[in-house]
């Protein structure tokens, strides 16, 4: 790399790094407020402040696009106003040039957004999510009024309690056979996931239905194996846009298996594809702003207009996600408009400036 690009890189990183802590701040802010009226006998300010800290890593992903093309306005006055840029001009700088060092650097930062949304963010949001409703309600997973609902072959599985061990309360089991006729209701007070890959179920009442009657006992302790383990349960604990690559691969695979729709967590996986590939496009939306006339006074309006970007691209990229699911969309082609629109409006602005 030479001594122009690293120059530019530190520029450039540094304002970034200005624009993400301030943006972070004001987040962490408002999550403290918001956690702090939440506080009661279990979940004291110690455990909201905690929670604040584990939900850290996902506030950095969220507001990266925005901060990325702040800092890199912010970046650009500043080299602008002491005529630094202009010399880099003269001596023979070009647009596609400065392009391919912003691509070199959106890549690094988009390598930065993959470690961090796919290797970190699961993990701390999950232990957030685990830590305030361990204080708050004892239960970890509880996703609508009737339980937590899962299907696996030919059963389908209610559980109304996910504890932080793994272990399930209330879990119904109703059994079908292949003319999709109730065979089985399996109704556990308890089920431990053992170490062989297999659930015991504690305290169980099986009902059996068939043509001669319905026969109905109790079973201390059963086995019960299944494909729905804890590290698959353990994925429903999180939004899907939360999830790491490999979890959301692997939920999808098992509900095509289960033959059920796979729309949202397709969309999630594409739309982590967008947000690790937006910090290259953020900056080379940028790109055209250094061109203009340097005037120290629009400092803090570049900025602001950097923000609004970064802004518009989360909302649109959110937007066209929802619609996409309305309409029943190529999870792609909602994933990616966003990225594909305002990579567009990038080139068309460079192209721009190049003819000028």
């Amino acid at each position: 790399m030479s001594i122009l690009a690293r120059y530019l890189a530190r520029e450039i990183l540094a304002s970034v790094g200005l624009a993400l802590l301030a943006l972070l701040t004001l987040f962490v802010l408002l999550d403290v407020i918001n956690e702090v009226t939440a506080v009661g006998p279990r979940y004291t300010v110690s455990l909201a402040l905690l929670y604040v800290l584990l939900m850290l890593p996902s506030r950095v992903l969220e507001v990266l696009p925005a901060a990325t093309i702040a800092g890199a306005l912010f970046a650009f006055a500043r080299l602008a106003s002491r005529s630094e840029f202009t010399v880099m001009r003269a001596s023979g700088l070009s647009v596609a040039r400065l392009a391919g060092y912003m691509l070199v650097l959106g890549l690094a930062l988009a390598a930065f957004a993959h470690v961090l949304g796919d290797y970190v963010v699961p993990h701390s949001e999950r232990a957030a999510h685990q830590l305030k409703t361990r204080a708050t309600t004892g239960v970890v997973a509880q996703q609508f009024q009737t339980g937590l609902w899962a299907k696996d072959g030919a059963s389908f599985i209610n559980i109304q309690e996910m504890s932080t061990d793994a272990s399930l309360r209330n879990m119904r089991v109703y059994v079908f056979d292949a003319d999709f006729r109730l065979t089985t209701i399996r109704q556990s007070e308890k089920a431990l996931w053992d170490a062989d890959g297999a659930w015991r179920l504690l305290n169980t009442v099986e009902t059996r239905i068939s043509a001669e009657g319905t026969e109905v006992r109790h079973v201390p302790e059963m086995r019960w194996r299944s494909d729905l383990n804890p590290d698959l349960l353990a994925v429903l604990m999180i939004p899907p846009e939360r999830m790491s690559i490999q979890a959301l691969r692997t939920y999808i695979e098992h509900l095509r298996e289960n033959k059920q729709r796979t729309a949202r967590y397709e969309l999630a996986l594409w739309n982590k594809l967008s947000f690790t590939l937006a910090a290259p496009v953020m900056l080379l939306l940028a790109l055209p702003f250094a061109y203009s006339p340097p005037r120290t006074s629009h400092w803090g309006g570049r900025v602001l207009i950097g923000l609004l970007i970064g802004l518009a691209f989360h909302l649109l990229n959110r937007l066209s996600g929802h619609i996409g699911l309305l309409n029943d969309w190529p999870p792609m082609l909602s994933a990616l408009s966003a990225l594909v629109l305002f990579g567009l409006g990038a080139t068309v602005a460079l192209w721009r400036v190049e003819r000028g």
